[in-house]
């Protein structure tokens, strides 16, 4: 039998699927100017698909935590540019530009980052209130 979660355990995977969220973001925003000759080598943003754990052991008492489980490709084609005189156009003149959306990325980032610090912070006070919890006996 696996033991209960505590709360560091899901604060802990908590932040470990965000770390995911950010490095998929930080992969997106490295290829959001990136340029191919077909639609199919263009790059495409890349997001985590997570899941709610619920512990068998525990079920019914509130306690969940999370997990990434996939990244996957977004589905939505990339930019088709006329530039024929770009060294990688194809035959009829066009590049394909990555689909990644800056400003969507910039706003995830935000958002991963407050989750983050979300945890940190429950991870600090959970800390804190143990050490006055043993503190009460002195």
């Amino acid at each position: 039998m696996m033991k209960p979660l505590s709360i560091f355990d899901i604060s802990g995977r908590a932040m470990s699927a965000q770390q995911v969220r950010l490095n998929s973001i930080a992969s997106n925003l490295a290829n959001v100017n990136t340029i191919s000759k077909t639609p199919e080598n263009a790059y495409r943003a890349i997001r985590p698909v997570f899941e709610a754990e619920y512990p068998a052991f525990q079920e019914g008492s509130g306690v969940a935590t999370v997990s990434a489980v996939d990244v996957q490709r977004s589905q939505v084609q990339p930019e088709k540019r006329y530039a024929p005189s770009h060294p990688l156009a194809d035959d009829e003149g066009y590049i394909y530009a990555s689909n990644v959306d800056s400003h969507e990325e910039m706003v995830d980032m935000l958002e991963a980052s407050r989750q983050y610090q979300n945890n940190i912070e429950v991870l600090a006070t959970a800390k804190s209130l143990m050490l006055k919890t043993l503190n009460v006996g002195k």
